[in-house]
């Protein structure tokens, strides 16, 4: 099997194939169809990804969403999970993985043995890199609900990115965003770091 155009792109931009970006590829093929979606150029479209993960590339190559536009949000419960949102359509959709992944491509007996040696620490670098092709494979041609749940949700536009001026902290004088600054208790406004608060 050939891989798709658009998950080489992927690649391209990510640095390397594997599993999670075939993850991320697979849900925003899913939420293009569904939404009727175009990579977006501003904030359009919005996609809220419950993980860090290697799948998160996907979603800023093939949507456009991306964290300096302010429509890619990451909360980082370590969920397999991702809701997009389209705002001119008023449309959202949330995406998770409710089970186990179970590789279902014509070469089981092979990926069953690389799983074991995987399992047992004793994979070489050749076995784990057949293994990441493998189940990228897989994925890719998989049916998506054998892969993801979709749930339609209630929409609810999110805020646009904010804009706001830039204030110099009162302790170390570099410019932070004035939103950003601290009122440290006796002192002018702080910069995070010199406040020595998480800034909430």
């Amino acid at each position: 099997m050939e891989l798709p155009k658009e998950f080489k792109a992927c690649v391209e931009f990510h640095g390397h194939s594997c599993p999670g970006l075939a993850y991320g590829y697979i849900v925003v093929k899913e939420a293009m169809r569904l939404l009727d979606l175009k990579r977006s150029h501003d904030e359009e479209v919005v996609a809220i990804c419950e993980n860090d993960s290697c799948a998160v590339d996907a979603f800023q190559v093939l949507l456009g969403t991306t964290i300096g536009k302010g429509n890619l949000i990451i909360k980082d419960y370590g969920k397999n999970a991702y809701t997009i949102l389209d705002r001119s359509s008023k449309r959202m959709y949330r995406f998770s993985r409710t089970h186990f992944y179970n590789y279902t491509g014509k070469n089981k007996e092979e990926f069953q043995l690389l799983e074991r040696a995987l399992s047992a620490g004793k994979a070489s670098s050749e076995q784990k890199r057949r293994q990441k092709l493998l189940k990228t494979k897989d994925l890719i041609k998989k049916p998506f609900d054998e892969v993801f749940s979709t749930r339609a949700k209630q929409f609810t536009k999110p805020p646009y990115a904010p804009i706001a001026l830039s204030k110099p902290c009162s302790k170390c004088g570099e410019m932070t965003m004035a939103t950003k600054l601290v009122f440290a208790k006796g002192q002018a406004e702080l910069c995070i770091p010199c406040s020595g608060t998480n800034g909430s």
